[in-house]
Formats: C-alpha cells, sequence, structure tokens
C-alpha cells in the first residue's frame, strides 16, 4: 500500500487521558507517533490530561489511540466530529456500543452471535445460585473497563459476594460469566481484512493486565492452533460482530473457545492497544506488514 504521507497534513495522536488504562495509552501513543515519524508523518503527541480538547482544531487528522473512557467510548469521537476533523477507527455509536460489554452483547444475541454466557450482577442477585449455575472457577467483571481491568477469578464458594462490591468502582454493569476452557484467541480486523488469528497463553491462571503488559511469560501463536475452518468461522464471526455495531476502520475482536470446539464472541476493541505487548501487530506482522506500514494503513483510513 502506497500512500504519499504529506496527503495526512498535521496528525495528533491522541494517548494518555484520564482512565484506568492510561499508562498502557501512552505507550501505544509513543510507539505510533515514533512509526509515523519514522515513515515521515508530520506527528505530534497530544495528551488530553495535558492540553486542552479544544487545540485538537489545531490538526488536519488524529490517531486515536487514547484507551478506555473518553477516547474508546465515543467521547472524542463525538468531539472531533464536532470539529469536522477526520479520525481512525469507529465513530460515535459504534464506540459506544463496544465500550458496554453488556449492551455489545445484547446486540450480538439479536443478530444470533455466539456469545459467551453470562449474567449481570445488582445488590440483589443471588450470589451462591450464580456460582452453582456457572460452577467455578468463573468470572467477574466490570462492564465498561478494557485491559482487564477489575477482572476477578472467583474460585471458591462464597467468594463471589466478597469480590462484587469491589468492581462497583469500576464503569458500567458488573458481569458474571462461566469459565470456558479451551483457549482464548484474538482475531485483527484491518479494513475488510481479517488478520491471521492468535491463540493466547498466558503463564498465570488468566489473561490479566498483568500478563497483557507488565509480564514476559505469556505465550502467543500467531498463526494460531485453528484449524483452517475454524479460523475461516471466527473471522466471519469477527466481521459480522464488527458489521452488527456498525464499525469501521480497525479493531481486535477476542473469543473464547470451548473445549469441544466452539467458538464465543468475548468482546471487541474499538481502540486496540498499540504496544509491543499488543496483538494487532503481531497478526499484521504474521501478515507481512511490519508496525510503521500498520500505523500508515490505519491512517490512511481518515482520507
Amino acid at each position: 500500500m502506497s500512500v504519499d504521507v504529506k496527503q495526512f497534513g498535521k496528525v495528533a495522536v491522541v494517548c494518555g487521558g484520564f482512565s484506568s488504562e492510561r499508562e498502557v495509552s501512552l505507550n501505544s501513543g509513543k510507539a505510533v507517533l515514533d512509526a509515523l515519524l519514522s515513515k515521515g508523518v508530520d506527528a505530534h503527541h497530544f495528551d488530553p490530561q495535558e492540553t486542552d480538547i479544544s487545540k485538537l482544531r489545531e490538526f488536519d487528522r488524529v490517531f486515536n489511540v487514547l484507551h478506555g473512557t473518553f477516547g474508546e467510548d465515543g467521547s472524542l469521537q463525538g468531539v472531533l466530529d464536532g470539529f469536522d476533523i477526520p479520525y481512525t477507527g469507529c465513530g460515535v455509536l459504534a464506540s459506544a456500543i463496544a465500550m458496554d460489554k453488556f449492551r455489545c452483547r445484547l446486540i450480538w444475541q439479536g443478530f444470533n452471535l455466539p456469545n459467551v454466557p453470562y449474567v449481570v450482577l445488582d445488590d440483589h442477585s443471588d450470589f451462591d445460585a450464580v456460582e452453582r449455575e456457572f460452577g467455578l472457577p468463573l468470572f467477574v467483571k466490570p462492564a465498561a473497563e478494557g485491559s482487564s481491568v477489575g477482572v476477578v477469578m472467583v474460585e471458591t464458594a462464597g467468594e463471589l459476594a466478597k469480590v462484587y462490591p469491589t468492581l462497583k468502582q469500576y464503569h458500567g454493569a458488573i458481569l458474571a460469566e462461566p469459565a470456558i476452557t479451551g483457549g482464548e484467541y484474538a482475531c485483527s480486523l484491518l479494513g475488510d481484512e481479517a488478520l491471521p488469528s492468535i491463540r493466547i497463553i498466558p503463564a498465570g491462571k488468566f489473561y490479566d493486565y498483568e500478563a497483557k503488559y507488565l509480564r514476559n511469560d505469556t505465550t502467543y501463536q500467531c498463526p494460531s492452533d485453528l484449524t483452517a475452518e475454524q479460523e475461516r468461522e471466527m473471522q466471519d464471526i469477527a466481521k459480522r460482530a464488527f458489521e452488527a455495531i456498525g464499525g469501521r476502520g480497525w479493531s481486535r475482536v477476542d473469543f473464547l473457545k470451548s473445549d469441544d470446539g466452539k467458538l464465543y464472541l468475548l468482546e471487541l476493541n474499538t481502540v486496540p492497544g498499540m504496544t509491543d505487548h499488543s496483538l494487532v501487530p503481531m497478526a499484521a506482522k504474521a501478515r507481512g506488514i511490519d508496525f510503521a506500514s500498520l500505523c500508515v494503513q490505519i491512517l490512511a483510513q481518515t482520507l
């Protein structure tokens, strides 16, 4: 893909911000900024925690790697639409839906897409009954946080009731899910193309924040161990899931596989990580696209 980078004009790489994913976002932003500069793009670091958001009017377009609240939930997208500034990734509606795992799954259910089973917890839930229904271990998580922030693995009877109050500090509904143990996978989308899937094998009990960003003993298989038929099925489901929420540009769709080989949608990320541990660059590399070229391709979607 050949692009005249002068077409991009002055580009803001928006990262950092105020969310629980600030540090990850800063790392993504630095990687993207360095990559764009290496390609000759007139790119600049922009952190909304440090600079008034109105200053974005001084730029021609935005490369958005502002993970989490404000950057990934449709808020920044609405501001940029109001400023009439092109930006990478999904628009307001798709961003807001994908950020809320509960409402995203309601839409996927309407399209008969395979969701991970779940229940929404509240102060009146019968926590013991949920443990009996899903069995142990099970997972409990806030619906509107990313990077596995707030995800807890419940392993002992009676623990769910104790964990639940600690998650009320986070955004969105609180979901409980059964453990699906046949493997965790990611399928990245770049425009109309699905990139090779990745199997994620954490050294710990599950793929938590530490395994994603801080540890170096997580194993990534790319291409993954899926059969050719399973790979086609995952790519088809990922594209349909993205289309169902009105997605555009690029994303990463996360899956779980059961022991009998059934695929389940876990969540969809509209502003995926772009650090040295991140999955979209890994999948692009397997397709023969280096990191800097990937960043230019994503930015070119704004033209």
